[in-house]
C-alpha cells in the first residue's frame, strides 16, 4: 500500500510546487490540470490522515480511560442494585406481580453483569435463571422480538428470512442487520459488475480497433510510458546522490539518508515522493517552472495512472483509519469533521456513561424506602416494554 508521501525532514516543499504553472500567454492544457488536480488530490488526502492522526494521539488514551472508568464504575453500582434487590425480594413486602418485576429486573442485571466472573453475580444467576424462570424470561423476549421483527421488515421492504429460528430481540435485531447488508451487498456486486462489463466491453472495442490498425493501445504505452518517467527520475536521483562520489563525510552522511527514502518511493512507485526530492536535491524554484513543466503532455498523462493509484491508496488508507478509530473510540470519526466537534463527540459520550453510573447510584439511594422501590420496580417495567415494543 502506498503511504503517504511526506517531504524529507529537511525539506519543507509542498505538492503545490510540484504543480504546473500557467505561463503568461499559454493556459494549462488538461493533461497539466488534470497532473495538478491529482497532486492536490494526494496533498488533501495525506493532510486529513495526518491531522487525524494527531488529533487522535492527543485524545484517545484519555479518553479510553474515562471510558474505562465509568463503565467499571456503572458495573459496580449494577452489582449493588443486584445484591439490594435480591435481599429486598426475600423481604420486602410485594406482591406477586411485583416480584415478578423484581426477577425480571434480577435478570436484566445479571445479563449486563454476565461478562464478569464475580462470585456473588454468578451464585445468583443459579437462583434467578432457574427453569421457570428462564421460561418466563423466554417469553417475554419471544413478546419483544415478534414486535421488533415486524419493525424490520417494514424497514427492508420484505419479511425476514427464517424468523421462527430468533427468538430474542438481539437475535431478531441481527438477523435484520445481515439481510439488510445481504442486500446492499447484492446491490454493489450487480452495480459493480455491469460496470466491470461495460469497462471490458469499452476496453475490448479499443483493443480490437488498434489490433486492426497495427497498434499498441494508448493505455498500454502510458503505462509503459509511467513506468519510465518514474525509472528515469530514480536513476537520475541515485546518480546525484550516491554516497560514495561525496568526499566530505557530513554530505555524505545526509545523502545516504536521501538515498534511502529515495529507494523506500521508487520500490512503491510513490512519484511525488520522488518529485520532491528531485526538486530538493536540484534546488528548484518555489515556482516550478523547469521538471513538470517541462514534460510533454504524454508524459504527464503517464504520471497520472501512478497519481490516481496514490490516490486510491490513500483513500484507503483513510478509510481504514476511520473506521479504527470509530470502534476504539465509540465514536462516529471522520476526517471530513471539524476537529472541535469530534472532541466535543468524545465529551458526549463520556458524560452519558457518566450519567449511567450515576443514575445508577441515584436508583440505589431511592430505593431504599420500600414505596420508593415497589414504583422504581413498575417504571423499570414499563421502561423494559416500552424498549423491547
Amino acid at each position: 500500500m502506498t503511504p503517504s508521501p511526506e517531504a524529507p525532514q529537511d525539506a519543507a516543499i509542498s505538492l503545490s510546487a510540484l504543480m504546473v504553472q500557467p505561463g503568461d500567454q499559454a493556459p494549462l492544457t488538461p493533461a497539466q490540470q488534470r497532473f495538478n488536480d491529482l497532486l492536490a488530490q494526494i496533498e488533501r488526502l495525506s493532510g486529513q490522515i495526518q491531522r487525524l492522526e494527531a488529533w487522535s494521539d492527543r485524545h484517545r488514551y484519555a479518553h479510553i480511560q474515562a471510558l474505562r472508568d465509568a463503565v467499571q464504575q456503572a458495573q459496580g453500582q449494577r452489582k449493588s442494585l443486584l445484591l439490594f434487590l435480591h435481599e429486598r425480594l426475600q423481604t420486602a413486602d410485594l406482591t406477586v406481580q411485583q416480584q415478578r418485576m423484581a426477577r425480571g429486573k434480577l435478570r436484566s442485571l445479571i445479563g449486563d453483569l454476565s461478562a464478569t466472573a464475580d462470585p456473588q453475580v454468578q451464585a445468583l444467576v443459579e437462583v434467578y435463571v432457574s427453569e421457570e424462570d428462564a421460561q418466563e424470561a423466554a417469553e417475554e423476549q419471544a413478546e419483544a422480538a415478534q414486535r421488533l421483527r415486524e419493525r424490520i421488515e417494514e424497514a427492508l421492504g420484505q419479511p425476514l428470512e427464517k424468523p421462527s429460528q430468533y427468538q430474542t430481540p438481539e437475535e431478531m435485531m441481527a438477523a435484520g442487520m445481515r439481510q439488510w447488508q445481504r442486500q446492499q451487498q447484492a446491490d454493489e456486486e450487480r452495480k459493480a459488475a455491469k460496470r466491470a462489463a461495460r469497462k471490458a466491453e469499452k476496453q475490448a472495442q479499443k483493443k480490437s480497433a488498434a489490433a486492426e490498425k497495427g497498434e499498441v493501445p494508448a493505455a498500454m504505452m502510458r503505462e509503459v510510458d509511467a513506468k519510465s518517467a518514474i525509472r528515469t527520475i530514480f536513476r537520475q536521483l541515485a546518480s546525484a546522490l550516491h554516497p560514495d562520489r561525496e568526499p566530505d563525510e557530513q554530505e555524505r552522511l545526509r545523502k545516504t539518508g536521501l538515498m534511502s527514502e529515495v529507494n523506500a518511493a521508487y520500490e512503491k512507485n510513490d512519484l511525488t515522493t520522488l518529485l520532491r526530492l528531485q526538486m530538493q536535491v536540484t534546488q528548484a524554484k518555489p515556482h516550478n517552472t523547469a521538471g513538470t513543466a517541462r514534460m510533454a503532455d504524454e508524459q504527464l498523462i503517464a504520471m497520472s495512472l501512478l497519481l490516481k493509484e496514490q490516490v486510491a491508496a490513500l483513500e484507503d488508507d483513510l478509510d481504514q483509519l476511520e473506521n479504527r478509530l470509530s470502534r476504539e473510540l465509540c465514536v462516529p470519526v471522520r476526517a471530513s469533521a471539524d476537529e472541535a466537534a469530534l472532541s466535543q463527540s468524545l465529551q458526549r459520550i463520556q458524560a452519558d456513561q457518566r450519567h449511567t453510573a450515576d443514575s445508577l447510584a441515584a436508583d440505589l439511594r431511592r430505593i431504599q424506602n420500600e414505596a420508593e422501590l415497589k414504583r422504581w420496580l413498575k417504571e423499570q417495567w414499563q421502561l423494559a416494554k416500552a424498549t423491547s415494543a
